[in-house]
């Protein structure tokens, strides 16, 4: 029987390792999709790199991880990274592109620059995609993050492989259902902070 403390301290752990990869991500993708907008050649090799890693299988992504970096967290972090780049690169570039070219001329004919031009036209127009883009890969990190633990990562990974192993139920669960609400919670979290978001922008 799995002590509350135990899973308290894995489902701690489970959270840290899944927001700092997101974290990450979204430092990396949202700054990449703007710098597409400008390069053909670097949209091109960006979204062509995020599918190629996609199409990976996740448990090969971080099996490799374990003879190229080793074990730990930080392995864990760049794993899950690879998986979760691709939907925040492809929805925010996409949400970033697809504005009226009308509006932009009209904002370039009053003046705008560049950056005012991306601050208040092109990113609250990306806010819907790029949103479901994070949510998707804030889901799929909670879920690559379990199998992490065969790599040292922690979490409730490792309460659930437990389980697995020792053919125990109530440890399994131990582990599963803490994970399932919290790929919950990350879903109706980043509903409501698109919604916010949204919403300010349209008023």
């Amino acid at each position: 029987m799995v002590v509350l403390e135990t899973v308290l301290d894995a489902t701690w752990e489970h959270i840290i390792l899944v927001y700092t990869t997101l974290f990450i991500s979204m430092l990396v993708s949202i700054p990449f999709a703007f710098a597409s907008l400008y390069s053909k050649k670097l949209a091109f090799f960006g979204l062509k790199f995020s599918n190629l890693v996609q199409a990976v299988p996740s448990f090969a992504v971080v099996a490799i991880m374990v003879p190229l970096i080793g074990i730990g967290f930080t392995p864990a972090v760049i794993a899950i990274m690879l998986r979760a780049l691709l939907p925040i690169i492809k929805n925010t570039y996409i949400g970033l592109s697809n504005v009226d070219p009308e509006l932009i001329d009209y904002a370039q004919g009053v003046g705008m620059s560049q950056w005012q031009i991306n601050r208040y036209i092109r990113l609250p127009n990306a806010y819907p995609a790029m949103f479901a883009g994070i949510k998707f890969a804030a889901i799929l990190a909670n879920s690559i993050a379990v199998l992490t633990a065969f790599i040292g990562s922690g979490g409730l990974g490792e309460i659930i492989f437990q389980g697995l192993i020792g053919y125990n139920t109530k440890t399994l669960l131990a582990g599963a259902i803490p994970a399932i609400l919290l790929a919950i919670f990350i879903d109706q979290f980043f509903t409501l902070l698109e919604k916010r978001f949204t919403r300010s922008y349209t008023k």
